[in-house]
């Protein structure tokens, strides 16, 4: 793990990070278009988190707090890259961040159909909460 390295988005990564995104998220958001990612790094530059190695990006992670709330959002890791802990050390960067803010927990967003993410989310010490259901409108 030596070799790989952990940074924040910068304005030129994004078309980078929304191909990644095509090839190694599940889903897609209504933000995950050159002007949402614009937007998230804009406002929070720290918030999107890139895992690289040997100069490819291998995995991404969005820490987003906004004084209130802990969110991570798109943890990916390339399918050729997994299983090797970058997820791990994308989650760890994040809770970091998380708890240097002064964050108390921290919020996933993880597909139902994707068991997948939800095996990874529980090995990294997560839990599903079923007692809240998101609600959502288009703006």
């Amino acid at each position: 793990m030596n070799d790989l390295h952990l940074r924040c988005a910068a304005l030129p990564d994004i078309d980078t990070v929304l191909r990644f995104w095509r090839d190694a998220a599940e889903g897609t958001s209504i933000s995950d278009d050159h002007d949402g990612a614009a937007r998230l790094i804009a406002r929070d530059p720290d918030a999107l988190l890139l895992a690289e190695r040997d100069g490819l990006l291998v995995g991404t992670v969005i820490a987003g707090f906004d004084g209130w709330r802990c969110s991570a959002y798109r943890l990916a890791v390339h399918p050729a890259h997994r299983r090797q802990g970058i997820a791990t050390a994308l989650l760890q960067a994040a809770e970091q961040r998380f708890a240097d803010l002064g964050g108390r927990r921290v919020d996933a967003m993880v597909l139902e159909a994707n068991e997948r993410a939800q095996h990874a989310w529980a090995a990294a010490g997560y839990h599903r909460e079923d007692h809240w259901r998101r609600w959502i409108k288009a703006l």
